[in-house]
């Protein structure tokens, strides 16, 4: 979870408040899901990296070790999308679609189109919203037969519900989740409470 600075404290106030215009609550929205990529980025392994500097100096740092993607579950996660390039330059993205089977109540895949290799690289998911878990489960198993280890996957989100949380690490106990906020839980009509509504 992010932490719980005071500036964080202001967007959530902003996106959650329901008078809020689609304009701010877009702009917000990307403040957010910035801090959430440059959340998961501290999560990527690091090799050492020596450097020279242009003053001739030796610099002892670190670069990232292996390559990323990003995968959004369309359609809300695709307004992830601009804040992963805006970290990670040139970085490719995936989409996957998952849609509630009407008759089953079972989230069923529709679509998938991730970048080719993406078995070797860490898959950053993009979904804003984690309810009961059920696409994100669909997402994952999409990934797991692509390839993806498990340990390789980073799920970020802005807001999420216990209940989706459970869900998703009981089955998964490798990958890691980075939410902005985790809420009170869900209702009876499964919506995320207090929660922002329809992302």
């Amino acid at each position: 979870c992010l932490p719980r600075t005071n500036q964080l404290e202001a967007l959530l106030t902003i996106i959650r408040d329901k008078d809020t215009n689609r304009g701010d609550f877009i702009f917000y929205s990307d403040r957010i899901i910035r801090l959430l990529v440059e959340e998961g980025l501290n999560h990527l392994p690091v090799i050492e990296k020596k450097v020279i500097t242009p003053t001739g100096s030796e610099f002892n740092g670190v670069s990232f070790k292996g390559k990323i993607c990003g995968v959004s579950i369309m359609r809300a996660g695709e307004a992830m999308e601009q804040g992963l390039r805006e970290c990670c330059r040139s970085v490719r993205i995936g989409k996957i679609l998952i849609q509630r089977d009407e008759e089953t109540a079972q989230p069923k895949l529709y679509y998938a189109k991730l970048p080719p290799g993406i078995e070797n690289r860490y898959v950053l998911l993009l979904d804003p919203m984690l309810a009961t878990g059920g696409s994100a489960i669909k997402a994952i198993e999409v990934l797991l037969s692509y390839g993806v280890k498990e340990d390789k996957i980073l799920f970020l989100n802005l807001i999420a519900a216990p209940e989706g949380i459970q869900a998703v690490t009981s089955r998964f106990s490798q990958l890691k989740i980075i939410t902005a906020f985790i809420d009170e839980g869900l209702n009876e009509k499964k919506f995320i409470i207090p929660g922002l509504g329809d992302f």
